[in-house]
């Protein structure tokens, strides 16, 4: 075999594998629109919740911004994902980022005029999850088009540091902005900043989904969740994620454990939440190891144990600077689960499928960690909150270990030959 035409082994990367940003102009303007984007809607996400709080004075009518985006985003992640297996997804997703463009300037022309009224935000913020249901599962089929199934797994690690840096630092300059110029700003600059994302999606070719010869007609839910039924181990995928997110979801005893553990008050809250997403900031920076990485069914089960075992941990210890850490490497962990589980979805999924199970993707990633909220605070009430904390890490993994004995084929599962 000649050195021109001698398989070439993957390098050892460290940090994360730049390559589908050298090798797909497409794909990079994807990435940076969305980089850019989703701080500014973390912007926004932020300052609303300020000003529902700023005209209520109420932390519950906090509390509902959170169900009024939930509702929408389950109940039309589904018929989304359907509506991205029928139509071109490129349209899709130009036509709802740009409705969500438009709703924030609403926000900003309604601050501007001092239109302050809850049920608007409440309403505007609803729609903004329709928006977000619409565009995620069209954006996310879009990518195995634009890209070779070995550069998948380096994609969706850059996706996962888009959306984290999005978290950690748009919040932040959403306060400052609303400090400094007010409400209207901080959603004038996230209006602007969909003009990244637009221009990215304007750019892309033609989407329409790779349909079956003879097979027409709109895409149903029904049949998406069908074929999942028949589909094992991406089944896995998901009840895994559940797994993690309903079992050893910690986020809503942080209150609690910041003044029952470390006698502190908001800061050490805010802390326990940074490291969480320092954590997956990381997962995703130092992602380069994960291309050579065949067995992405046993890299999930591994990394959802990793990510219930550190939870645990972290229920035992009072140290707090340790216990940021154990939730710094839980959070490493589940960037490590959300790039394999999104690489298999993508990969072992038929093109004219892949809209309606991203579908069943956000609703389980929206879904879970609330049910997780609601069953860690019962648990906390019941018995306490070290005793929740680390009893749903535990119970995590074993889990874990239940679903691998129950079906072995997905620990098993090759990315060179990728079956659903």
């Amino acid at each position: 075999m000649t050195r021109a035409t001698a398989p070439t082994a993957p390098r050892r990367r460290i940090f994360a594998d730049l390559t589908p940003l050298r090798t797909s102009a497409d794909y990079q303007r994807l990435w940076i629109g969305g980089t850019i984007s989703w701080v500014g809607q973390a912007m926004t996400t932020l300052a609303i919740s300020l000003q529902v709080y700023d005209i209520t004075r109420s932390s519950f009518s906090v509390g509902l911004v959170g169900l009024f985006s939930l509702v929408p985003l389950v109940v039309f992640g589904l018929y989304g994902g359907a509506i991205a297996d029928t139509v071109d997804r490129r349209k899709l997703g130009l036509y709802s980022s740009l409705g969500a463009a438009v709703l924030s300037v609403a926000l900003a022309a309604a601050a501007l005029l001092g239109f302050h009224r809850v049920w608007f935000l409440y309403g505007i913020v609803a729609l903004q999850a329709v928006c977000g249901a619409l565009t995620g599962p069209a954006r996310s089929a879009m990518i195995p088009r634009l890209l070779p199934a070995e550069q998948l797994p380096a994609a969706n690690a850059l996706n996962s540091v888009t959306m984290t840096f999005g978290t950690m630092v748009g919040p932040a300059l959403g306060g400052l902005v609303v400090a400094v110029g007010g409400y209207e700003w901080a959603y004038l600059i996230d209006a602007v900043t969909f003009c990244a994302a637009l221009y990215a999606m304007w750019r892309l070719p033609s989407m329409k989904p790779d349909r079956a010869e003879g097979v027409r007609g709109r895409a149903s839910v029904v049949d998406g969740l069908r074929f999942l039924g028949t589909r094992p181990n991406i089944r896995m995928t998901f009840f895994t994620d559940m797994a993690a997110m309903v079992l050893a979801q910690p986020k809503a005893l942080f209150p609690a454990i910041a003044v029952l553990w470390y006698g502190d008050d908001a800061k050490t809250v805010g802390l326990m939440v940074a490291a969480i997403a320092a954590g997956a900031l990381l997962g995703g920076l130092f992602s380069g190891w994960q291309a050579r990485v065949r067995r992405h069914g046993l890299a999930i089960l591994l990394a959802v144990a990793a990510w219930g075992l550190a939870i645990a941990v972290f229920g035992l210890t009072r140290n707090l600077w340790l216990g940021l850490f154990f939730l710094a490497l839980a959070g490493y962990a589940d960037t490590v689960s959300m790039v394999f589980r999104t690489t298999m979805l993508q990969a072992a999924t038929p093109d004219d499928m892949r809209g309606r199970l991203q579908g069943v993707f956000i609703v389980v990633v929206a879904g879970g960690p609330r049910l997780g909220d609601f069953l860690a605070g019962t648990a906390a009430d019941l018995t306490s909150p070290a005793v929740a904390v680390t009893g749903g890490g535990l119970a995590c993994v074993l889990l874990v270990g239940l679903l691998a004995l129950r079906w072995r084929n997905f620990a098993h599962y090759d990315a060179r030959s990728p079956q659903a």
